[in-house]
């Protein structure tokens, strides 16, 4: 082979590893992608009678929070909602103070899902909702990568156009599954046993119908069974 062919046949292998390298990332990300709802009313959620999906999240700092339902130390029930700049998701956090301390002294682990980043999972929720959840142990997770809303079946695209008004108006979107993948999860609540099974479910696209406190700790009965 002539200098001038294995200069060009050199050439050829290195742009082909590289090619290959610099796909595997952008593949994950495409596989990422291709598992988020085009909108609310679309998307696929576990549902009850389902095995729970495992997931990592980010405790407020920053460190990994392993969710892995083959090995719960006790039911849990996660909570999923928007972030703190949503008034909604603000109203359900604080109503749901009535009902936590009593979940918990039955022995039940809750679990609030947000979109937001972990420095951001206290500080961006109103001052209202901070004060009335304070001291009451709620255990509040970053789902800024999406991980947890993809595995669960929850999460659907957000317009450009939502993004940019919010950001306009100030809203730190900051490293958030809006800001990064353009996409937020469906609020939710799922309750899981033990064993990993779902036992109950609520998924409303809705975003202003949230599932009553109330009726959270009546179907939390179904933990004991």
């Amino acid at each position: 082979m002539k200098n001038g062919q294995k200069l060009i046949y050199a050439t050829f292998v290195v742009l082909l590893f590289t090619t290959l390298v610099l796909s595997q990332p952008m593949r994950a990300l495409a596989d990422e992608m291709a598992g988020i709802a085009a909108s609310a009313a679309e998307v696929q959620p576990v549902k009850t009678g389902d095995m729970a999906p495992g997931f990592t999240v980010r405790t407020v700092d920053d460190e990994p929070f392993v969710f892995d339902p083959a090995n719960l130390e006790a039911p849990t029930i996660l909570v999923t909602f928007r972030g703190g700049w949503c008034p909604y998701c603000n109203m359900h956090l604080s109503e749901l103070r009535h009902v936590v301390p009593e979940l918990q002294a039955q022995g039940i682990d809750v679990l609030f899902l947000s979109g937001d980043r972990p420095e951001l999972l206290y500080k961006s929720l109103k001052l209202e909702t901070q004060e009335a959840i304070d001291g009451l142990g709620y255990t509040i997770l970053s789902d800024a990568n999406i991980e947890a809303a993809l595995a669960l079946g929850i999460a659907f695209k957000v317009e450009d156009e939502s993004v940019n008004r919010m950001e306009g108006r100030g809203t730190d979107l900051g490293d958030s599954s809006m800001a990064r993948f353009r996409a937020l999860p469906v609020p939710a609540v799922y309750m899981i046993d033990k064993s990993g099974k779902v036992v109950y479910s609520f998924v409303e696209p809705d975003y202003k119908v949230r599932l009553p406190a109330e009726d959270l700790l009546t179907a939390a009965s179904r933990l004991a069974d």
